[in-house]
């Protein structure tokens, strides 16, 4: 589970089976801290909410009721109707509203385009609020959906340069120094082919400050350097010498990242 904060109230949500469902409970405290419940029963008792709900499922659960929830819809009209999100759970076999229980995060939740609907129907300026809060949330969230996928896909070009390196450069017996002078060599291919000076220049030119080189690399800088380890790999793979394999790296890098530049000023533009 998961919070967002709208307008100085928590609200909870959580994904269920890649769609979000959100705390219609937390939502009703706004309008009455003290009885949600009925907050949302009241909602459910209109005869637009429940001849929503209905076309909802109708679209999205093959398990519905259409007969249950046709009878529903033609008893809201009369001022005698009442109904709770449990009892329409359980007698049209809903999955747009859903209840939990525990003392954390228990209550009703809705999937989103239910709950906007709530929200809309307890304060327009609320739903704002709560609609913009989550398309941000939902923004951050791809935006680490890359970050990860490219730092998945930084480790694996590192074995694979790695692996190159210790196929075709490390001889058999070596000291641990040494080899580990080889690695560094290679990593310093790639830096000076980017960067344009080694890890040792970097730190030199740069004594205040903390990690190294690759750690103050921008984002376009890393898809480049994840691009290079694995291209280098080939090259070393195909014994090609490390001079020239630096001046091919060198050109690679420069096209990348004119390339990488155009795509981002044109995001920007947009």
């Amino acid at each position: 589970m998961a919070k967002i904060t709208v307008k100085d109230t928590e609200i909870i949500f959580y994904k269920k089976e890649q769609e979000d469902y959100i705390s219609l409970t937390d939502i009703a405290k706004v309008r009455d801290n003290e009885n949600p419940s009925q907050i949302i029963s009241l909602w459910l008792r209109t005869y637009s909410t429940i001849e929503y709900l209905g076309l909802w499922e109708m679209l999205n659960n093959p398990n519905f009721k259409p007969h249950i929830y046709e009878g529903f819809k033609n008893e809201s009209a009369k001022p005698h109707f009442w109904m709770s999100a449990q009892k329409w759970i359980t007698e049209t076999n809903a999955i747009g509203i859903t209840s939990k229980s525990g003392r954390y995060g228990g209550g009703t939740y809705a999937h989103s385009d239910i709950a906007f609907k709530f929200a809309a129907w307890i304060s327009a300026e609320f739903e704002l609020y709560l609609v913009t809060e989550f398309k941000r949330l939902k923004i951050e969230e791809q935006k680490a959906i890359g970050w990860s996928a490219k730092r998945e896909l930084a480790k694996i070009n590192y074995h694979i340069h790695t692996s190159a390196i210790s196929r075709n450069l490390v001889p058999k017996k070596l000291s641990k120094e040494q080899i580990n002078f080889i690695y560094a060599s290679e990593a310093d291919v790639l830096n000076v082919a980017l960067f344009g000076m080694t890890a040792k220049e970097w730190r030199e030119a740069n004594s205040g400050q903390k990690g190294n080189i690759r750690d103050y690399a921008n984002i376009n800088e890393l898809i480049c350097l994840s691009n290079m380890e694995n291209i280098n790999a080939v090259l070393i793979n195909d014994s090609v010498a490390q001079q020239e394999r630096l001046i091919k790296l060198n050109q690679i890098a420069i096209q990348q990242m004119s390339v990488l530049q155009e795509v981002e000023n044109k995001k920007m533009l947009k």
